[in-house]
C-alpha cells in the first residue's frame, strides 16, 4: 500500500552513528537515560520532553547538532565536554542550508521543546536536512506554525490546526520535515500528559491528529518517510485517545484506538498494533468488558513476542491481570502478575517503545494495586499502591495523584480511615497540576466510603476539602 504513496527521489545520505554519545549513555537503557536528561534539565531549569526515540536518534545520527536547550541540559550533564566531544557536528555547518528562507528554516526545526524564548529565533537547527523538493508548503504550516504558542505555555493551544481552508488545495508530498514534526507533537501531548493529566488536553488535540492523516492522505516522497508518517500518525490517534480515555470519553477513546489499530494493520507496523492492543485492553477493563480486556491484551502479547522487549511483554501482562481481576479470576490474575514481574526482572533493552517510558517499577507496583483492589484484597492492594508512589519519579506528576488516589481508596476500603484521608490530602496536593476525571472519579469514591468515619482523625478536613473542589467539565 505504501509503494502508492512514495516517489522515486534521490537518495539520502545515510546518517553517521553517533558512537561518543552512545558511549556515554553506557549501560543505561535509553528510556532510563531519557529520563536522566530530563532530570539535568530540571536542575538547570530547562524543560525538554526528551525520551528513549530522542536518544535512539541521536545516537543513529538523525540529529547532527541538538537545539540550544538540549545542548544546555548535555553539557550540565557532562562537565568540561564540547558538543564535538558528545560526538555532534559543528553547529555551523548544521546550520548552512542558504537554499531555504529563514521562515521556512524556523518551521523545519523543534517547535515542541525550547522554552527559553530568548533562543527562540534559534530553534531550526534539530534536524540535519530537509530537501526543499519535499516540503508541504500547506501543510508544513499547519502542522508547525504554533509550537512556539506551545513552548510558551504548557496548557495553551496544542496548535498545529489544520487550515479548513487549506483542505482543498493541492499539497505537495509530505517529507521528513513533517514525519519530524508529528513525532514531537507525540512527544509534546504525552509531556503535557505526565504532567497535568488529560483533562486540558484532549479537544486541543483532536487537530493535530486531523492533520496527520491529512499528511497520510498527502502521501510522502520516500518511502522510509511514509512509514515515519504511519506510525507517526498512528502512535497520536493513541494518544489522543489516550486522553479521551482519561478524561471519560470511553467512545472516543475507543474509536481513536481503532484508528491507531487499522493504521498499524495498513502498515504491518507489529510494533504499533501492540500499543493499541495495548490501550484497548486498558480502556475495555475501565469501561467494565473484562474479558474483551483479557483478549486484547493477549493480542497485543502475539503482536509484541517477536519485537524483542521483555519490557513490553510485562506491560502486556499487567494488563491481561487487569482483565482477569475484573472477572474475579484470581488464578488467573495471579498467573499473569507472575509473567508480569518475570518479565520485568529481564530489565530493560533497545527494543523497549518509546512510549514506554512511564513504564517502570512504580507503574508495575500501581497496576498491581488495581488488581488487588479490583479482586477486593485492600490491605494487599495498599502496599503495593504506597510502593508505587515511593518509586514514582517527579516528573510524572499525574501518576503521583494517581498512586496517591489508589492508595487512599484502599486504606478506606480496609478500614483505615485516617490514613486514608492522610493519602487523599496528598493527592488534593497535587490537583492544582494535575486535570484527570479518572482521579476525579477515584477521589470521589474515597468520599462516599470515608462519609461514616467523619469524626476520624482527618478525615473531616478532607471531605470539606474535596467538597470544595471544582467539578471537571
Amino acid at each position: 500500500m505504501a509503494s502508492s504513496t512514495v516517489t522515486s527521489a534521490q537518495p539520502e545520505r545515510p546518517p553517521r552513528p553517533n558512537l561518543a554519545f552512545r558511549r556515554l549513555r553506557g549501560k543505561r537503557s535509553p528510556a532510563e537515560f531519557a529520563a536522566a536528561v530530563r532530570r539535568a534539565a530540571r536542575e538547570i531549569g530547562e524543560r525538554v520532553s526528551c525520551d528513549a526515540r530522542y536518544v535512539g536518534r541521536v545516537e543513529a545520527g538523525e540529529i547532527r547538532c541538538p537545539n540550544y536547550a538540549y545542548e544546555r541540559v548535555f553539557l550540565h550533564m557532562f562537565p568540561g565536554r564540547t558538543l564535538t566531544d558528545l560526538g555532534f557536528a559543528p553547529r555551523s555547518s548544521v546550520r548552512g542550508r542558504q537554499a531555504r528562507s529563514t521562515s521556512e528554516s524556523r518551521g523545519a526545526g523543534e517547535p515542541y521543546e525550547t522554552y527559553d524564548t530568548r533562543d527562540t529565533h534559534n530553534t531550526h537547527d534539530l534536524y540535519e536536512t530537509h530537501d526543499n523538493n519535499e516540503e508541504s508548503d500547506v501543510l508544513r504550516r499547519a502542522f508547525m506554525t504554533s509550537g512556539a504558542t506551545v513552548a510558551a505555555a504548557s496548557l495553551g493551544p496544542l496548535g498545529l490546526a489544520f487550515d479548513a481552508a487549506a483542505a482543498g488545495r493541492p499539497a505537495r508530498r509530505a517529507g521528513t520535515g513533517e514525519a519530524g514534526a508529528l513525532e514531537e507533537a507525540v512527544r509534546r501531548i504525552r509531556l503535557l500528559d505526565d504532567r497535568h493529566g488529560a483533562d486540558g488536553l484532549y479537544r486541543r488535540a483532536a487537530a493535530p491528529l486531523r492533520t496527520a492523516y491529512a499528511l497520510l492522505d498527502a502521501g510522502a516522497s520516500r518511502q522510509a518517510t511514509a512509514d515515519r508518517l504511519y506510525t507517526g500518525a498512528g502512535e497520536l490517534a493513541i494518544s489522543v485517545g489516550w486522553l479521551a480515555h482519561d478524561s471519560g470519553r470511553f467512545d472516543d477513546a475507543r474509536s481513536h484506538y481503532a484508528e491507531a489499530l487499522a493504521t498499524a494493520r495498513m502498515n504491518g507496523d507489529a510494533g504499533l498494533e501492540a500499543h493499541a492492543f495495548c490501550n484497548m485492553a486498558f480502556l475495555a477493563r475501565d469501561a467494565g468488558r473484562p474479558r474483551e480486556a483479557v483478549r486484547a491484551a493477549q493480542a497485543a502479547q502475539r503482536a509484541a513476542r517477536p519485537l524483542g522487549s521483555a519490557r513490553l511483554m510485562s506491560l502486556l501482562s499487567l494488563r491481561e491481570a487487569g482483565g482477569w481481576a475484573g472477572l474475579a479470576d484470581r488464578v488467573g490474575c495471579e498467573q499473569a502478575l507472575v509473567r508480569a514481574q518475570t518479565f520485568f526482572e529481564r530489565g530493560p533493552s533497545d527494543a523497549d517503545p518509546e512510549w514506554m517510558s512511564f513504564y517502570g517499577e512504580a507503574e508495575l507496583e500501581g497496576l498491581e494495586a488495581q488488581c488487588w483492589s479490583t479482586l477486593g484484597d485492600w490491605p494487599r492492594a495498599a502496599r503495593h499502591a504506597r510502593r508505587a508512589g515511593d518509586l514514582q519519579d517527579p516528573h510524572f506528576t499525574r501518576n503521583l495523584a494517581l498512586y496517591s488516589a489508589e492508595l487512599a481508596d484502599d486504606l478506606a476500603r480496609g478500614g483505615r480511615p485516617d490514613e486514608a484521608a492522610g493519602a487523599g490530602m496528598r493527592c488534593l496536593d497535587l490537583l492544582g497540576e494535575v486535570q484527570s476525571s479518572r482521579i476525579h472519579t477515584m477521589l470521589a469514591g474515597t468520599a462516599r466510603v470515608l462519609l461514616p468515619h467523619r469524626r476520624a482523625s482527618g478525615v473531616s478536613t478532607f471531605l470539606d476539602r474535596h467538597g470544595a473542589l471544582p467539578r471537571p467539565a
